[in-house]
């Protein structure tokens, strides 16, 4: 029993907490819910596959719901809107800045507690 070693003393923790904090505020690099900026180039390309990606499973979806149900082409139809309907929200968001962070809301500047209460 006497091979123990006592518990650490607050100031002991304190001083670690500090230079921890320390080190992950000189880290450089986005945070959890920011991104670098993009080059428009990049942005063009996102924004395209957005929308091919979305009317591909539209009309694939589509084309699916026919052939099981026998309904040519009215799965095929209505899929094709959902699909365009789908590429444009996430075209939306994707240039507005939507769904970086949970809840698909953005941060207000004036907003200084987070959802559980604790402050920024």
């Amino acid at each position: 029993m006497s091979d123990e070693k006592p518990p650490p003393s607050l100031a002991e923790l304190d001083a670690r907490l500090k230079k921890a904090r320390e080190g992950k505020e000189s880290q450089s690099g986005p945070g959890k819910y920011h991104r670098l900026p993009q080059s428009p180039l990049g942005i063009a390309f996102r924004i395209g596959t957005e929308l091919v990606a979305a009317m591909i499973v539209g009309v694939g979806g589509g084309l699916l719901l026919d052939r099981w149900l026998g309904t040519a082409p009215w799965g095929l139809i209505v899929m094709f809107f959902l699909g365009a309907a789908a590429g444009i929200l996430n075209v939306y968001r994707a240039i507005t800045g939507l769904g970086l962070a949970p809840g698909y809301r953005r941060a207000r500047e004036d907003d200084n507690e987070r959802p559980n209460g604790d402050a920024h």
